[in-house]
């Protein structure tokens, strides 16, 4: 009897050249996946808002709806600016220039892209981006 061997999923380590042809290519399928994930669902609520188009004789079953129909507009909006920040990580992909910050040039880090891969600061960078951007608020 042969044992079967599974292999696991690829996940970038810290061991490993930072941002090597392996990493690189884990990563444009992770930014690929998620934009087809949110292009799905932007189908799938194009669909139902044509079906939608009921006209509700209760005041309060149309505001309803109405308000429904805002808010998913509102979230498919910030979706579609998502889907342009993921262009822009895939095109620093093939720049060369992914995975590192634009304000230092430093490594962004694998834990960091890993939960925010549109990310473009380390984390230091986007602490000191921010604190800067309170101070000004409250100006």
């Amino acid at each position: 009897m042969s044992a079967i061997q599974v292999t696991e999923p690829y996940r970038p380590t810290d061991g490993e050249e930072y941002m090597n042809s392996r990493q690189l290519a884990y990563f444009r399928g992770k930014l690929n996946a998620w934009k087809e994930e949110i292009l799905k669902g932007a189908k799938e609520t194009v669909n139902i808002m044509q079906k939608e188009t009921e006209n509700h004789p209760d005041l309060v079953d149309r505001a309803s709806s109405e308000s429904d129909r805002a808010l998913e507009l509102r979230t498919r909006d910030r979706q579609r600016k998502l889907i342009s920040k993921i262009d822009e990580a895939i095109s620093r992909i093939d720049d060369g220039s992914y995975g590192f910050c634009e304000e230092t040039g430093e490594p962004i880090g694998l834990g960091r892209l890993e939960a925010r891969p549109t990310a473009t600061l380390s984390i230091e960078a986007q602490e000191r981006h921010e604190r800067s951007e309170r101070v000004h608020r409250d100006d």
